[in-house]
C-alpha cells in the first residue's frame, strides 16, 4: 500500500493534470523515435507505444519497469524489489537487443550492453516512446529488437513559472520525494529538479540454510536508496533552437551476499547532451548533437570495495532534413561513437569507435505511404555492415490500416564477448536478424484497435561454447508474434486492453526449446474513471509460464497482478494519491536469493544443454583451488585473492561432492558491470550469464 501527497503550483484555473485519453488513438501526439524525425503518431508506420505524463499520474509507478510491464511486445525480468536487476526484452529478443535513449543519447554498459533500467528515476521522466521491431538501419547496433527513448521533463518557451513538490509513503519501509521548478523568460525556458527513494528492502534469505546452498551471509539485508537530480534549458531564435539535457542518478543497493558476489552495489547512470537544430529555409532543416553518458557499477563486500566497472559514451550525430513536396521527405544523417570502459578487470583493448551514415525516404502519395532506409557503420573491431528497412502503409479511411514490413538488423559484440580474459574472443562477428511484419488497426465505434503478426529470425548469436571455453558465434532464434490492443471510453469509463502472444524459440544446437525469461502469454487490462475531484483506477495483469533456463527444465508458473489506485484532487493544485498491489494468485513460485543489483548479459538465446550441469536435482556448488582459494563452476574463474585468473580445468574440484550446478557466486569480475548474490534451498532453478552466473532458487 503507498500512500502520496502530490502538489502542481499551477498558474490560476489551469488544471492539476492534462487527463486527454492516455491510449495509443491519440494519433496526433508527436513522436521522433520511429523516423528520427517529428511526425505524428498516425504517420509512423512502426509499431509504436508512447507513455505519456498523464499515463504516469495516472499509474502513480516507483519505477520504469512498472511502467513497462503488460504493454504489448514488452517482457520484464526483475530479481527481486527496487533497486534489483530489471532486464526488458522487446518482442522476444535478448534483453541487449534494446536500444535505450534519454533525450537521443545512447546509455549503458559497453562491457554488457545493457542500461540499468532500476537505476532510471521514473520522477524525472516526461514520456517515454517504444518502437516494437527492429530499427538498426536508423540507429546501428543494439536496436534489433527496438527501441525506447526516454525524455525527461522540460520547460517551454512562454510556460508560466511552475514550481512541483511530490512525496509519498508505503509498505517496506519505502519513501519517496521529488522536487522541480519549470518557468520560462521570453524565448527561453529552464527546468529542475531533484528526487529520492528509499526502501528497506525484502530479506530473502532463507535461515538456517544448508551450506550447499552458498549462503554466508549472517546479517541479510535488501536496502536500497537512489537520488537523481535532472537540468534543461534551451533558447528559440528566429530560425534556430538550442536545447540542454542533463540527467544523473545515483543509486545503492544491498542484497544477500558472500565473500565471492558482494553485497552491496553502488551505480552511477548519467546523460549529458546539447542539441542545436537551423531551418535556414522553411523545407530544409540541419540538426546536430553532441552528448556523453556514464555507467559506472562499484561492488563492496562488507564495506570494503571489491571491483568496479565504467562506461563512457561520447557521441555525436548530424541530421540534415529536406522536405522536397509535401508527399516526400528526405533525411540524412551520420553517428559517430566512441565507447572507453575503466575496470579493474584487465581487457585487452578499453575503447573502440564506430561510424554510421545512414538515409531515410519518405512518400506518401494519397491513401499510400512508402518509408525506406539504409545505413553503413563501420566499426573498429569488426568492420563494416550494412542493414536496411523497407515499411508500406494503406489506408483506406480512419477505420482501418494496413501496414507491412521488411527490416535487417545486427547487434555488435561487447567487450565482454571480446576482450574478457580467459572469455573473450577479437574476432567474432556480428549477431544479425531479418524481420517481417503486417499490422492492421483503425477504430469501430468508440474504441481503437491495432493488431500487429510478426516473425523474427537471427543468426550468429553469441553464446559461450563449452567446447573452447569461450564465446563464439553458434546460435540461432525464431521469434514469432501476435500483439493485440483495444481502447476507448465506455460508460465514461477508459478501458485499454493489451495482449502479446510470443513463440521464442531456438532453431541451433537446442532446436525447439523456448528462450528462457519470456512468457508465452501476457495480458494487461487498465480501466479508470474520473467523477469530480476524485479518480479510480485498477490494472489487471497476467503473465503465463516461463523457463528460466535454456534447456527448458526450471519451470516457472504463470502469476498476476491486481493494480488499485485512487486520487483525490482536494484543492486545485493539490492532489492524495492511494495505491495498492496485490498478486493475484501463486503460480510464481517464491524465490529463495536475491540476484545481481545490475542489469547482466543474460544467456537468453538457448545454449547447448549441460549434462548433469542443469536440472530439478542439482545443487549450487563452489570449486576449491589446490591451495584452498574458491571460486564457482563457470569459466571464467577468478581467485577469491585476486592474484590472477584461471579457466576451470585448471586445478579446479567440486566442493562439496555431488552433481554442481552454475553457481551464484563468481558473478563479480565477469559480468562486466555488476554482481550476484545467492542464497538457495533446494532445489534450485538456474540461469547462466554469458561471463557471469546467477542461482535462482526456489521454495515450493
Amino acid at each position: 500500500m503507498r500512500l502520496s501527497f502530490f502538489a502542481a503550483l499551477l498558474s490560476a484555473g489551469q488544471p492539476l493534470l492534462a487527463l486527454a485519453q492516455e491510449d495509443f488513438s491519440d494519433l496526433n501526439q508527436v513522436i521522433v523515435t520511429a523516423s528520427r524525425t517529428p511526425e505524428p503518431l498516425g504517420s509512423a508506420i512502426a509499431s509504436v507505444t508512447v507513455i505519456t505524463q498523464a499515463d504516469i499520474d495516472r499509474l502513480q509507478p516507483y519505477s520504469v519497469d512498472e511502467l513497462l510491464t503488460g504493454l504489448v511486445g514488452m517482457s520484464i525480468a526483475n530479481n527481486g524489489a527496487l533497486g534489483k536487476t530489471t532486464s526488458v526484452f522487446v518482442r522476444g529478443t535478448n534483453a541487449d537487443h534494446v536500444l535505450v535513449l534519454i533525450d537521443g543519447i545512447k546509455i549503458g554498459s559497453a562491457t554488457t550492453s545493457t542500461a540499468a533500467w532500476e537505476q532510471l528515476p521514473v520522477e524525472q521522466i516526461d514520456h517515454i516512446e517504444i518502437v516494437r521491431g527492429p530499427t538498426s538501419s536508423l540507429y546501428g547496433s543494439e536496436a534489433l529488437g527496438g527501441v525506447v527513448q526516454i525524455f525527461t521533463r522540460r520547460g517551454a518557451p512562454g510556460a508560466p513559472d511552475l514550481p512541483s513538490f511530490e512525496m509519498s509513503g508505503g509498505s517496506h519501509g519505502t519513501y519517496q520525494g521529488e522536487a522541480g521548478y519549470s518557468g520560462s523568460v521570453r524565448n527561453g525556458w529552464c527546468n529542475a529538479s531533484a528526487s529520492g527513494l528509499y526502501a528497506n528492502g525484502i530479506p530473502i534469505c532463507i535461515a538456517n540454510a544448508p551450506v550447499t546452498a552458498d549462503v554466508y551471509t549472517t546479517t541479510p539485508q535488501q536496502g536500497y536508496w537512489s537520488a537523481s537530480s535532472a537540468l534543461s534549458g534551451g533558447y528559440r531564435w528566429a530560425n534556430a533552437t538550442a536545447t540542454l539535457d542533463f540527467l544523473r542518478a545515483d543509486g545503492d543497493t544491498r542484497y544477500d551476499g558472500n565473500i565471492y558476489s558482494g553485497d552491496e552495489s553502488r551505480v552511477v547512470q548519467q546523460a549529458l547532451d546539447g542539441t542545436l537544430t537551423v531551418a535556414p529555409l522553411t523545407p530544409l532543416s540541419v540538426t546536430l548533437t553532441a552528448g556523453q553518458s556514464l555507467d559506472q557499477s562499484q561492488q563492496y563486500f562488507g564495506g570494503v570495495p571489491d571491483g568496479f566497472f565504467d562506461s563512457r559514451r561520447d557521441t555525436f550525430s548530424w541530421l540534415y532534413q529536406l522536405s522536397l513536396t509535401p508527399g516526400q521527405k528526405f533525411l540524412v544523417g551520420a553517428d559517430f561513437e566512441r565507447d572507453v570502459i575503466a575496470s579493474d578487470t584487465d581487457y585487452a583493448v578499453k575503447s573502440r569507435d564506430d561510424t554510421g551514415v545512414f538515409a531515410l525516404y519518405q512518400w506518401f502519395p494519397g491513401h499510400q505511404e512508402l518509408q525506406l532506409s539504409e545505413r553503413y557503420d563501420d566499426n573498429q573491431q569488426f568492420g563494416d555492415h550494412f542493414t536496411g528497412s523497407a515499411q508500406w502503409a494503406y489506408r483506406w479511411s480512419d477505420a482501418l490500416r494496413l501496414t507491412a514490413s521488411y527490416c535487417t538488423a545486427f547487434k555488435a559484440p561487447t567487450f565482454n564477448d571480446l576482450y574478457f580474459p580467459f572469455f573473450g574472443d577479437p574476432t567474432l562477428r556480428p549477431e544479425t536478424s531479418h524481420s517481417t511484419e503486417v499490422g492492421f488497426n483503425g477504430r469501430l465505434s468508440v474504441f481503437s484497435w491495432a493488431v500487429n503478426a510478426y516473425q523474427t529470425q537471427i543468426n550468429d548469436l553469441i553464446e559461450y561454447n563449452p567446447v573452447t571455453f569461450g564465446a563464439a558465434n553458434i546460435d540461432r532464434a525464431r521469434i514469432r508474434g501476435l500483439e493485440t490492443q483495444l481502447a476507448g471510453t465506455l460508460q465514461q469509463w477508459r478501458v485499454q486492453l493489451r495482449a502479446t502472444l510470443l513463440d521464442p524459440r531456438d532453431t541451433g544446437v537446442s532446436y525447439g526449446e523456448l528462450l528462457p525469461r519470456r512468457a508465452q502469454y501476457t495480458a494487461r487490462l487498465d480501466v479508470d474513471r474520473d467523477i469530480a475531484v476524485l479518480s479510480f483506477g485498477a490494472t489487471l495483469f497476467e503473465s503465463g509460464p516461463r523457463f528460466e533456463d535454456p534447456a527448458n527444465t526450471q519451470r516457472l508458473g504463470g502469476y498476476g497482478t491486481l493494480d488499485v489506485r485512487a486520487a483525490w484532487r482536494f484543492q486545485s493544485h493539490w492532489e492524495v494519491q492511494a495505491h495498492s498491489q496485490e498478486r493475484t494468485q501463486q503460480g510464481l513460485r517464491d524465490r529463495a536469493l536475491l540476484q545481481p543489483t545490475r542489469p547482466q548479459r543474460v544467456l537468453e538465446a538457448a545454449v547447448p544443454a549441460r549434462p548433469n550441469l542443469i536440472n530439478e536435482e542439482s545443487y549450487p556448488c563452489l570449486l576449491q583451488f589446490p591451495d584452498g582459494s574458491h571460486c564457482s563452476l563457470f569459466s571464467p574463474c577468478r581467485w577469491r585473492r585476486r592474484v590472477s585468473a584461471t579457466a576451470v580445468p585448471h586445478g579446479c574440484r567440486p566442493m562439496p561432492p555431488g552433481r554442481c550446478s552454475f553457481s551464484a557466486g563468481s558473478t563479480s569480475r565477469a559480468n562486466g558491470a555488476g554482481r550476484s548474490g545467492s542464497c538457495s534451498s533446494k532445489p534450485s532453478a538456474l540461469t547462466a550469464s554469458r561471463s557471469s552466473t546467477t542461482a535462482l532458487a526456489t521454495t515450493a
